[in-house]
């Protein structure tokens, strides 16, 4: 009411007087100008406009298909034709009566049920439901048709997950025991010494033939090794072959374990097994230093001693003396150099030797010392303040990798103490661990890499770490795995043969698995040993029957992995090529692929796991030729559509068409006025 008195009142006092236009048309004026003047007072007000939208979802059916290799491998073609054709028409059907039907493989892109094609290398039916769990999440989602033969060989098993959703399990697969003989797994070391024999041991599984006997072949690049002829006792279903193998030549090697096809067997897919084996030279001799007794130093000792690979010998002044005239591939400094000066005879036969070293700074350390040591990193303490830090990763550190497993167990890691101070990192120095303060990630080094490519160094700032793994021994069953890991990497790392390399190419892992995405870490050096990058590498990869692959890549400051994919399992040979300051530089080396016959390992189906999952969800199994039953259940369930409603508020000044429209009629108006004579 205020609004059209204002409008009234502007429109009388404008219009009141006598005009030189008719009075109809005075009269038509001052209702533009009350119509203008009472929106515009009833703008003032900030009026806002309510709306309501309402959308109907419709129940949605997601056909969950297992197109693994297994599926096809040991359903019969007609019955796995019955089931797609039939998932087909299950579709047609349910979209027919207002339902929504998306299709969610195992593998690969969605596409129709009769096209999939069934490849997949591995089968883990917990990640695809809950991808759709996930996916899905507050959408009218009716259930799941599960197709799939229960088999499930990677990821854990479905039936320890809670899905908040109806599953209708559609069983694939051929419960039916086969004439069938596998290798399932092979037992053996992955490192053997040259010249050393070493055990190779393999489980025989079989199916059909109960009294008989199997011809096993241990083979290298097709040439037979060995033959072994073994009993298949009745009453059992497995039994183990065992062979011993003398070491060749240092380097890495693929063997074969082969059983002979017999008459009648079902599949020759899983009647081979591949044991990949790298044969070293000799143990690397470790010289664990330290300038007193301290806790670190046996748990440094431990985690070395658990790795075959190594050689230990421990030197204490006044306690364990240094022996003369020995050689060692890598030492270990536990706080030396010394502010006490004792450990001056090891220091100096590390420097004479150039042997790679890994220093552990602690409060008996000589900082001075240390920084004259050229190791990639100077350290300028603040008294002797600590910081109480735990180990993150920098995820830009590419020369080893961390497991997922291991960064949680980091995580768990007491705080340790780090000298409070200045830190700075050399040309060719890189962190692989920073330090945690609290929940705070800082940039400050807590594991360093450098030195020279003469003399490889490591430091670790730390003399609390025996905490790390008593800590992780406790929690995980005296498996202390992650601080193992660590410090076994570390002294690999730094006893690689290296010095003196421009151009350093390397697989980022020992060995990738034929599902991995195969990656490689260059570094490249300057005429002076310092890191370059933009340099362009041509890497060509040979496998065993010399057929070639040519990738190139160019070396980033954030030490990006050249990525090859996934790649057959075998023994690959590979040859680096750059040029680097106008000179060629070549670097070659082996990497190996692992072979995993995940889905002809087991034939048959585990339908017992599919009923669990139906039964869960209060339905039931079916069969291939039960389509129209299936179809049926889940009309019955009455599934109905979800009617969202979503009220929004606008302020009616924002909307653009009101202010066009006052425009118009204040430029009415106006024109009309100045065609008619007005001012």
């Amino acid at each position: 009411m205020p609004c059209l008195l204002a409008g009234a009142a502007y429109a009388a006092l404008l219009y009141s007087a006598k005009a030189p236009w008719s009075r109809r048309l005075n009269y038509g004026l001052a209702a533009l100008r009350f119509v203008v003047v009472s929106f515009l007072s009833f703008l003032l007000l900030s009026p806002f406009l309510n709306t309501t939208t309402t959308t109907t979802e419709k129940p949605t059916i997601v056909l969950a298909i297992d197109n693994s290799q297994s599926v096809a491998l040991f359903t019969p073609k007609p019955v796995l034709s019955q089931a797609t054709g039939g998932l087909r028409q299950l579709a047609a059907a349910l979209q027919a009566k207002g339902f929504t039907v998306e299709t969610r493989p195992l593998a690969g892109p969605a596409r129709a049920a009769d096209s999939l094609r069934f490849t997949a290398p591995a089968t883990d039916l917990n990640a695809l439901l809950s991808g759709i769990q996930e996916s899905y999440d507050g959408r009218n989602l009716a259930g799941v048709v599960l197709a799939s033969d229960g088999i499930v060989n990677q990821g854990q098993s479905p039936t320890f997950a809670e899905f908040r959703f109806p599953i209708y399990s559609l069983a694939l697969g051929d419960t039916v025991p086969k004439k069938d003989l596998s290798l399932p797994a092979l037992t053996y070391n992955r490192v053997a010494f040259s010249g050393n024999r070493f055990p190779l041991e393999a489980d025989l599984t079989y199916d059909g033939f109960a009294g008989g006997a199997a011809v096993v072949q241990l083979r290298e690049n097709g040439r037979v090794l060995q033959t072994r002829r073994v009993a298949l006792p009745a009453g059992q279903r497995r039994t183990k072959v065992a062979f011993t193998v003398v070491a060749p030549a240092p380097g890495k090697r693929r063997y074969e374990v082969v059983v002979e096809r017999q008459a009648g067997e079902f599949t020759a897919l899983n009647n081979s097994k591949f044991a990949y084996i790298e044969v070293v030279k000799g143990k690397l001799r470790v010289l664990l230093a330290g300038a007193a007794p301290h806790p670190d130093l046996k748990a440094l000792r431990a985690a070395i001693q658990g790795n075959d690979n190594f050689d230990l010998v421990t030197y204490l002044p006044g306690i364990s003396p240094l022996k003369a005239g020995q050689d060692y591939d890598v030492a270990i400094l536990h706080q030396l150099p010394a502010r006490s000066g004792v450990g001056a005879e090891v220091l100096a036969e590390v420097r004479r030797r150039r042997t790679p070293a890994l220093y552990v700074l602690g409060a008996q350390s000589d900082f001075p010392a240390y920084n004259a040591l050229s190791t990639g990193l100077t350290v300028q303490p603040r008294g002797s303040q600590t910081d109480d830090v735990t180990p993150t990763l920098n995820p830009a550190f590419s020369r080893f990798t961390f497991e997922e497993d291991a960064l949680r167990r980091f995580a768990a890691y007491p705080p340790a103490p780090v000298p409070f101070g200045d830190y700075r990192l050399g040309g060719g120095a890189e962190a692989a661990l920073w330090q945690q303060v609290g929940r705070v990630r800082t940039q400050k080094p807590l594991l360093v890499f450098g030195g020279t490519p003469q003399q490889r160094q490591a430091t670790l700032l730390t003399e609390g770490s025996w905490q790390w793994r008593l800590q992780e021994a406790v929690e995980h069953d005296d498996r202390p795995e992650a601080y193992d890991r660590l410090v076994n990497r570390t002294l690999q790392l730094l006893t690689q043969n290296a010095n003196k390399k421009r151009l350093d190419v390397y697989p980022t892992q020992d060995a990738f698995s034929s599902q991995d995405d195969v990656t490689f870490a260059a570094e490249t050096y300057n005429t002076i040993f310092e890191r370059i990058y933009g340099q362009q590498i041509t890497l060509t990869l040979t496998d065993e029957q010399q057929k070639t692959r040519t990738f190139t890549y160019t070396t980033t400051e954030d030490g990006a992995p050249l990525h090859l994919g996934a790649l057959p399992g075998g023994l690959y040979r590979y040859v680096a090529r750059a040029t680097l300051s106008g000179q060629p530089q070549q670097d070659r080396g082996e990497v190996l692929v692992q072979e995993q016959q995940l889905e002809a390992l087991q034939s048959r189906a585990d339908h017992n796991l599919l009923y669990q999952l139906a039964r869960r969800s209060n339905s039931r199994l079916y069969f291939p030729q039960q389509f129209q039953q299936l179809t049926d259940d889940i009309l019955k369930a009455d599934y109905k559509p979800v009617i969202y409603s979503q009220e929004d508020l606008k302020d009616l000044i924002n909307l653009k068409w009101l202010f066009f429209v006052l425009l118009a009629l204040a430029t009415l108006e106006w024109a009309i006025r100045k065609y008619s004579g007005g001012v």
